[in-house]
């Protein structure tokens, strides 16, 4: 049985007289994985990334949380502490995330619609959805959800 290679199988290496030798290293780094397409991996991410639709909330029960809040700011003791769970929009892609912030509440603003915490974080009262009054005072625990 003859195969093609037959007659060059037992000659000896080649190796030039004009060009040096590419040193083992560089020669490895010609096989080496690379990006062909820049950020690809990036956009991939980021369209894996989950989001979640805006949870729109009926007459009666925006009715029930804005009493909810209002029961909450009328608290004796200055600025009750409370856990609001809001929407928050997705700057990049369509819909958002749930968040939900624990803090002292300060005040609700009326002319930019929005809940005021003690810390300064201001949430959207359009996007709030679940109000949670801190259980330790006496007659305020309270939760509203619409999930």
């Amino acid at each position: 049985m003859k195969n093609k290679y037959d007659d060059i199988i037992g000659l000896p290496h080649h190796v030039s007289s004009v060009h040096p030798q590419m040193a083992w290293s560089d020669r490895a780094a010609q096989f080496s994985p690379f990006a062909a397409l820049t950020g690809y991996e990036k956009v991939i991410q980021e369209t894996g990334r989950v989001t979640y639709e805006k949870i729109e909330l009926d007459d009666d029960a925006r009715s029930i949380l804005d009493e909810k809040l209002r029961m909450l700011l009328a608290q004796k003791g200055g600025s009750p502490k409370a856990a609001i769970t809001f929407f928050q929009p997705d700057a990049k892609k369509e819909g958002g995330a749930y968040l939900t912030v624990t803090g002292l509440v300060k005040k609700i603003d009326p002319y930019d619609r929005t809940l005021v915490m003690k810390e300064g974080k201001r949430i959207p009262l359009d996007d709030i959805i679940q109000v949670e009054a801190e259980p330790s005072l006496p007659g305020t625990r309270f939760e509203t959800n619409f999930r």
